[in-house]
């Protein structure tokens, strides 16, 4: 197996560089498009005729509402549906991006919906459709190979062993200079599928029929922002039938989340020093329970409910039943806008954390044990960018976990000022995985600190520049929030 991850490892290095094609590039011909009244028999015909496994359905003003596979017509035709408009065929709400996207943001998307076709846009046009054969026929070596791998370990060791391997992948793509934005997206991937993967194994052990329950992610794993140093941060959400208490059903839940979060430990994914785990009773809970938890997030803000709350509002849904973690989030936007106080409070909250400049625009460096003369990367950079876009989007109900999805969707500032905040965000991110490529591994109490001095003028300027835009978000913050 390690020679063949050996493979795996040096194929992908060497072919990254292909990802890196715009999807623009990637789009061959015109897409084939129909209205949504006409008939399934009619989209096969244009199907076959146009030598097309899918089909973009439009609306009267000739905007992509659904698409239609070769996939999806399988099964209809199947079932003498051949007469029925295509509209009920379709998947609705299609995933798109903009035609300056990667190939290798279109890959990630892919593996993280679950998806084979994804539309390419350029300012709401519809420019054509990307498959998922366009982008792996680029390559030898398909994202999907390394899932596929995930997907087939029958056991708890067997996927601890490709864990590893994936770790090895990453810390070389690292070394190999992609950019952290899809190295951030591409390791939250494989780690939802490893996770997913490891639920899955310990599910079968355990008599959960009769519940309705969704694995939740939390921290940099809810916002697809794991580096290569990262702990467990889940919970549970669960909803009972037949009418059993909360504590009924969370006494059979707790065995099932400890040998989860035993299992993910395995793999190499620490347990969580500060408890926040599906294993720990406050953390696995009914739906109306975590109403009640985050009412009292929202309308106590004390500091240690801070502190919880902004680990725990990066939540997303990782396993399981899905829309009960919609409705946490919907009610969550509803109950935040009536509590304007306690977005102030996390604002203020924020403010304590400053970047690594000093007062004359220099650094900020001090004597760590063990790292002397150094900044803290992550608490005294990334961090800040964090969480001001977690408050921002929470204060616009934005359903986006990710740091740079929020700042992109949700901060008043001008486009140029967003642009550099996300910038300056990624460009710590990159020194931080760079930094932790030099560190033993995760129990390091020194993986996110850096040494200014070792660092190259070019680096050191921009380094600079990326913590001076972050001391401007948070002075747009303190406004914002009258601090």
């Amino acid at each position: 197996m390690l020679e063949k991850y050996g493979q795996l490892e040096r194929r992908l290095a060497d072919e990254q560089q292909t990802f890196a094609r715009s999807l623009r590039s990637l789009v061959q011909r015109a897409p084939v498009t129909c209205a949504q009244d006409r008939t399934l028999a009619e989209v096969a015909a244009l199907m076959r005729q146009e030598a097309v496994g899918s089909v973009v359905v439009l609306d009267a003003r000739s905007r992509p509402v659904g698409i239609v596979t070769s996939h999806d017509m399988v099964g209809v035709i199947a079932g003498s549906a051949a007469a029925a408009p295509v509209a009920q065929a379709m998947s609705r709400e299609p995933v798109s991006l903009p035609a300056h996207a990667l190939a290798y943001e279109a890959a990630v998307t892919m593996l993280a919906r679950r998806i084979r076709h994804v539309l390419v846009t350029d300012e709401g046009r519809l420019v054509g459709v990307v498959s998922e054969r366009d982008l792996f026929s680029l390559q030898r070596l398909g994202l999907g190979e390394i899932t596929m791998e995930l997907r087939l370990a029958g056991e708890i060791p067997v996927l601890a062993g490709l864990a590893a391997e994936i770790r090895k992948l990453t810390r070389r793509l690292v070394e190999q200079g992609v950019a952290p934005e899809q190295l951030t997206l591409f390791v939250s991937v494989l780690n939802d599928r490893l996770s997913q993967r490891a639920i899955e194994i310990v599910r079968k052990r355990h008599e959960l029929e009769r519940i309705s329950w969704c694995w939740l992610a939390f921290g940099s794993e809810g916002r697809f922002e794991q580096t290569l140093a990262t702990d467990q941060d889940n919970g549970l959400i669960f909803s009972a039938h037949d009418g059993a208490t909360p504590e009924q059903v969370r006494t059979r839940m707790l065995p099932f989340a400890r040998e989860v979060n035993a299992a993910l430990d395995a793999c190499g994914f620490p347990l969580c020093k500060g408890n926040v785990m599906a294993s720990n009773p406050e953390l696995c809970l009914s739906l109306d329970e975590w109403r009640a938890k985050m009412s009292g997030w929202i309308e106590v803000s004390l500091p240690k409910a801070l502190l919880d709350a902004a680990i725990c509002f990066d939540f997303r849904a990782l396993y399981g039943d899905a829309p009960l973690v919609g409705a946490l989030r919907d009610w969550v936007g509803g109950r935040v806008k009536n509590h304007p106080a306690f977005l102030r409070h996390m604002a203020q909250a924020a403010l304590q954390a400053r970047p690594a400049l000093n007062r004359f625009g220099g650094f900020a460096a001090e004597n760590a044990p063990g790292a002397p003369e150094t900044i803290d990367l992550k608490l005294q950079g990334a961090r800040i960018f964090v969480d001001a876009a977690r408050i921002y989007a929470l204060a616009k109900g934005l359903p986006q976990t990710g740091t740079a999805e929020r700042l992109r969707g949700a901060c008043s500032a001008g486009k140029t000022e967003v642009a550099s905040a996300v910038e300056a965000f990624y460009l710590i991110q990159r020194l931080r995985l760079e930094a932790q490529l030099q560190r033993p591994g995760p129990g390091d109490e020194t993986i996110n600190r850096v040494a200014p001095g070792g660092l190259d003028r070019v680096t050191q300027s921009a380094l600079k520049e990326a913590l001076r835009v972050a001391r401007e978000l948070q002075s747009r913050l303190g406004l914002d929030y009258q601090l």
